[in-house]
């Protein structure tokens, strides 16, 4: 029987993709009969009685220490675990692979990482001495911190036996790192999501917002384009005088978006609602008329998935792995990022033509059902196990 470390900086009952992805494995392995454990970073202090549902045991670093402390402390588990396990699968680059990787080469152990994301670019556009998006942020010369971080994530993923990604776009993306491509395996996100059985009228009375709700999700940080959102409200307003724009999400960019739909006098007419568990955010997808992912960057989206899966049109930017999933005009619309002009355009053609608006819902469940959870985890198993 294979033994299984799972790393990771996030796990239920704490709220994220991460956190839901690390679960979905960690039950799956633990079903097919494999010895594993998941040490993660936790909000939650005491979590022992957290960890009683699950058939592995989970392990959790509180979050809230000083970071150097909670990252000294997560080494030192690792260095106690380590020994005990055949494989060590890291879910991210800095605060679960990094030690991680030490750990797995310091006892000779097999070590995969989960790459999802470009981190030393995120880490730089959050801070904002980062302007440029994640494509070009590859070509240009880095300096300080950030040249530090995009260093570090290459040597990581090239120490590591393999690493998984998301995406034919994130497969290029970690290529130019340097990394080998035999250690490139892509394994598109699975789909595992439970649509309310709420009524649209009952999902928009539990909600408290009414009208012809534009749902959007994501962090609240600057590429995922909610600052365009908003701008373009009092145009839909003008098609739709009950048009409405929720977004569900926290992050840093909170405060300044609150302050722009303020100043724009939208309090009744945008929503920031706040970062929602899988089970609220069913009862939003429930509630909403169209779904707009305007974002700057996207490994693999699996929202475009969950709204697919719920019957909810889908306007995305035509950026990374977006483009893998949909097909223009069939199973949702394309347009550029930040385009102010056709974003109105693709909400208004979804408004108005009730037959286009079905075709795209036809379409997108057809689409969800090539990407089903079970495949996502059948094909990490095996390459967990066989590689």
């Amino acid at each position: 029987m294979k033994k299984i470390l799972i790393t990771t900086g996030i796990f239920p009952p704490d709220i994220g993709g991460p956190a839901t992805y690390a679960e979905i494995i960690a039950k799956a392995l633990s079903a097919e009969g494999f010895n594993v454990c998941v040490l993660t970073y936790s909000k939650q202090l005491g979590a022992k009685i957290l960890n009683s549902d699950y058939k592995f045991k989970v392990i959790r670093v509180w979050g809230k220490w000083p970071k150097g402390l909670k990252h000294l402390i997560f080494g030192i588990k690792l260095l106690y675990l380590v020994p005990k396990f055949d494989l060590i699968y890291a879910l991210n680059v800095w605060s679960a692979g990094f030690p991680s990787l030490i750990a797995a080469k310091l006892f000779n152990k097999k070590f995969v990482i989960r790459i999802v994301g470009d981190y030393a670019w995120e880490v730089g556009a959050g801070k904002g001495g980062v302007s440029v998006l994640i494509d070009d942020f590859q070509k240009v010369q880095k300096s300080g911190w950030t040249e530090v971080l995009y260093k570090l994530q290459g040597r990581i993923c090239k120490k590591a036996d393999i690493i998984i990604v998301p995406s034919k776009y994130l497969w290029n993306i970690v290529k130019g790192w340097g990394v080998p491509e035999p250690k490139l395996k892509i394994i598109y996100n699975g789909v595992d999501f439970k649509p309310s059985s709420l009524t649209k009228e009952e999902s928009r009375n539990n909600i408290g917002v009414h009208g012809n709700i534009i749902l959007s999700i994501g962090r609240l940080v600057p590429w995922k384009g909610f600052r365009m959102l908003i701008k373009i409200t009092p145009r839909l307003l003008e098609l739709k005088q009950f048009a409405r724009l929720v977004i569900v999400g926290d992050g840093p960019d909170k405060k300044s978006l609150e302050s722009m739909v303020k100043n724009m006098g939208l309090e009744n007419k945008v929503f920031l609602v706040g970062r929602k568990s899988q089970e609220e955010l069913a009862v939003y997808l429930a509630a909403a008329d169209v779904f707009v992912l305007n974002s700057g960057y996207e490994g693999f989206s699996h929202q475009i998935l969950e709204a697919m899966t719920v019957g909810v049109p889908v306007i995305a930017s035509a950026v990374g792995g977006n483009k893998e999933i949909i097909t223009q005009g069939d199973n949702g619309f394309l347009v550029k990022y930040n385009d102010e002009f056709n974003l109105i355009e693709a909400i208004k053609t979804i408004w108005q033509n009730q037959e286009f608006r079905e075709g795209l819902i036809k379409s997108g469940k057809e689409t969800v059902a090539r990407f089903s959870s079970d495949k996502m985890i059948e094909e990490t198993i095996k390459i967990l196990i066989n590689d």
